[in-house]
């Protein structure tokens, strides 16, 4: 990559996301898609007599001759990208230059070539996902019995397993890909309908009765529906619909990062991102492990999700039929949020795939925190042998709040010695019941299993 670094550059140019988005977004690949629509309208106006082959043969054999520099000398004389490009073309291409463009407004290139680079990042994207789905299936079905102590509030709740706590992000990215698929599928263009989208200019082309099979060859050759109705562009209220997918994979890849962040503070522990051998952390404090890539992904995702806003705004004052207030922000909102998208998803992939688990740290805060999760059992079996259930509730929660305070001195948590000695709540249950009550791996309910079978749909969903 030939890049000048005397000039400012954008950090997607080199830091974020793949090569291939890059390339999909790159001014060679959007020029290509250009050439590409304006052989396609040359090859449907030939079947109506409009173009001959000659002219054809000359516009195919010079279509992939892009020559970006070029087309910017054009430019900075007449102002106009597309038309830049079009003289270009008409110079390299002299026998069947003349015939391109015929009837076709800008946008019936532009907004067609826009939406087939969002269909080719879609796949890039989708694919991603799904490594990304495999990938949490394998952890899901590795660590599916694995129990620990669960938070609510960032307070220690209740016994849970890995394997249940993974398939909560899973179960997200599956909505996700979901959403992001139908999305992928129903992408329209604006066809070929001239500059206020009636067609009117085709129509004394080849007449207003053959504009109907006019669009359909169009469609069939590009392999893309195209809107019934459009103004000048094509509605973007469709660019808003893929932004918040986009927007929505953010989200649950930001939550999966923050979460992996405060599980790999020291206190916790549990879980942490790959640590490259020659990695450093901290260029004050050698000893630093920072959680540099999940940090990376929630500072991404959060620009991300400002982006839908943008698009909303394009949408709503997008005035009558068409003006031209969207056309600058959308050079960069379009291709910025794939290649935002894109680096989420290669960095979770990396995440996932070299997730280092920590099987004590998970053990130590569950045998510090999970007995006070297992005085619910030992309540409701004490009432279930007669207790009086408000008596059992004081003593429990006394013993509690006890036990929380020898842990707050650094002290091992005592409450199942407790529990297991206080001699009233052992006229209802003996000392081989408290103890059974208080396993934690019996406190699970059907976790391990809604795992299993959540990592079966996914697999049964992407294939893997």
């Amino acid at each position: 990559m030939n890049i000048d670094y005397t000039s400012y550059l954008s950090p997607f140019t080199w830091r974020y996301g793949s090569p291939e988005m890059r390339r999909i977004w790159s001014e060679v690949n959007k020029r290509l898609l250009w050439r590409r629509l304006w052989v396609a309208l040359a090859e449907v106006q030939a079947e109506f007599g409009l173009v001959n082959q000659e002219q054809l043969a000359d516009l195919r054999n010079h279509m992939g001759e892009v020559d970006v520099e070029r087309a910017l000398e054009i430019e900075a004389e007449i102002r106009h990208d597309l038309m830049a490009e079009l003289k270009n073309y008409v110079e390299q291409a002299p026998l069947g230059g003349g015939i391109l463009h015929m009837g076709a407004t800008s946008a019936d290139i532009q907004d067609n070539a826009d939406v087939l680079r969002i269909r080719q990042s879609l796949d890039l994207i989708l694919e991603q996902l799904r490594r990304l789905l495999l990938a949490f299936v394998k952890e899901m079905e590795e660590w599916a019995d694995t129990p620990l102590i669960a938070f609510t509030h960032l307070q220690p709740a209740e016994p849970s397993t890995l394997g249940y706590r993974l398939a909560q992000y899973a179960q997200d990215l599956l909505i996700d890909w979901r959403r992001l698929s139908v999305t992928r599928e129903s992408l329209k263009g604006k066809g070929f309908k001239g500059a206020v989208g009636t067609g009117a200019s085709y129509a004394e082309l080849i007449g207003t009765e053959n504009l109907p099979r006019f669009e359909e060859l169009l469609s069939v050759r590009l392999d893309l529906g195209f809107f019934r109705v459009t103004t000048q562009v094509y509605p973007r209220k469709q660019d808003y619909e893929v932004l918040c997918g986009l927007a929505g994979l953010g989200a649950t890849l930001h939550k999966f990062a923050f979460d992996l962040r405060i599980l790999q503070s020291p206190p916790i522990g549990e879980l942490s991102e790959p640590f490259g051998k020659g990695q450093v952390g901290s260029s004050a404090m050698p000893f630093k492990r920072n959680p540099i890539s999940a940090e990376k992904i929630d500072s991404l995702s959060r620009e991300l999700a400002q982006m839908p806003r943008l698009a909303w705004d394009n949408a709503a004052n997008l005035l009558l039929e068409r003006t031209l207030d969207d056309s600058a922000n959308r050079r960069t909102l379009l291709p910025e949020a794939f290649l935002i998208t894109d680096e989420l998803l290669l960095v979770s992939n990396r995440i996932v795939g070299g997730m280092q688990v920590n099987e004590s740290a998970m053990a130590r805060n569950l045998s510090v925190y999970s007995p006070f999760a297992a005085t619910e059992r030992v309540l409701m079996a004490a009432v279930k042998a007669g207790a009086d259930r408000q008596e059992m509730h004081e003593r429990l929660r006394k013993h509690s709040l006890a036990a929380w305070r020898e842990i707050q001195s650094g002290g091992d948590n005592p409450l199942i010695h407790q529990i297991v000695g206080d001699t009233k709540i052992r006229r209802y249950l003996s000392e081989g019941e408290l103890l059974a009550l208080m396993e934690a791996s019996k406190y699970l309910g059907d976790a391990p299993q809604r795992a299993r079978e959540l990592a079966g749909e996914i697999r049964s969903v992407c294939g893997g």
